[in-house]
């Protein structure tokens, strides 16, 4: 099953949620981290653990929660050991986890997956399964609004987190007066279109079949 197809089954068996667009764009987003995560733990022969950076425990919990009737998606998973951490994915996660906006669980683990795709190699709402930068945003300024505030100028995020961490610990990155006379200007807001990666993998597949 590639990614489209997991993100529509789960979408398509949600658990009731309250009214209002925040719940349905958390339910959009948790199903697309989770479909893309649990394809590329298939392709790789990878628990989805590792793919998502959560404990077997925490990622059942968090499936049961948002997708009750799949279930049997995530068989297997919940005595997995939650994956080993590095440095600087430990970082990410203390960044993102003192920059929640109420420290609830779904941020949390919102912040620890995030962090594990952070290490991913595309734009990280690519790696995140959505479907383009606008989601992303709209995801850390109702989960994470104290950090997305400090994004005044609106820095590719995964760029913002690694300048934070290094500002915050002391270490300067870049020596340009300003943002709008460095050279690489263009790495740290350039453009971040593109296809998404469920999108790419049933491509890939149509055009293979």
């Amino acid at each position: 099953m590639y990614p489209a197809d997991i993100h529509a089954t789960l979408m398509r068996h949600a658990a009731p949620m309250p009214d209002g667009a925040a719940d349905a764009a958390d339910v959009h987003a948790v199903a697309c981290i989770l479909a893309l995560a649990l394809w590329e733990a298939g392709e790789a022969g990878r628990s989805a653990t590792e793919t998502t950076g959560l404990s077997g425990a925490d990622l059942c919990n968090l499936a049961a929660g948002f997708f009750p009737r799949e279930s049997a998606m995530f068989a297997g998973l919940r005595d997995r050991p939650a994956p080993e951490v590095g440095v600087d994915e430990a970082c990410l996660r203390d960044l993102l986890r003192h920059g929640t906006t109420a420290g609830g669980l779904l941020e949390l683990l919102l912040a620890d997956m995030v962090a594990r795709r952070c290490l991913r190699p595309n734009h990280l709402w690519q790696d995140l399964g959505l479907r383009n930068r606008g989601e992303l945003s709209g995801l850390m300024t109702r989960h994470f609004a104290p950090l997305a505030a400090r994004n005044s100028a609106d820095m590719k995020w995964k760029k913002f987190f690694y300048r934070t961490i290094c500002r915050d610990e002391g270490f300067m990155l870049c020596a340009a007066p300003s943002c709008a006379e460095c050279d690489d200007f263009e790495v740290c807001f350039g453009d971040e279109s593109g296809e998404s990666l469920l999108a790419q993998a049933r491509r890939a597949a149509d055009l293979a079949a």
